[in-house]
């Protein structure tokens, strides 16, 4: 029984190892996201803006009616 305890063991740690390192890596890419996410919002907005600016100029240019 040792000895497949000796072969199972060092298995585990690996494994454990590797666990931990695509936590990590996991939480890298959330703050990525969150980050591009936050970035998307901001471009959003500023379209939102420009199309309502873009709006008021055809208006007053009679390319649209009121």
């Amino acid at each position: 029984m040792s000895e497949v305890t000796d072969l199972v063991v060092p298995i585990l740690q690996k494994l454990q190892t590797d666990m931990a390192d695509v936590k990590e890596d996991l939480h890298h890419i959330k703050v990525r996201v969150s980050s591009m996410e936050e970035n998307i919002g901001g471009m959003n907005r500023r379209l939102d803006r420009l199309d309502t600016k873009v709006g008021r100029i055809e208006t007053r240019l009679g390319l649209i009616e009121a």
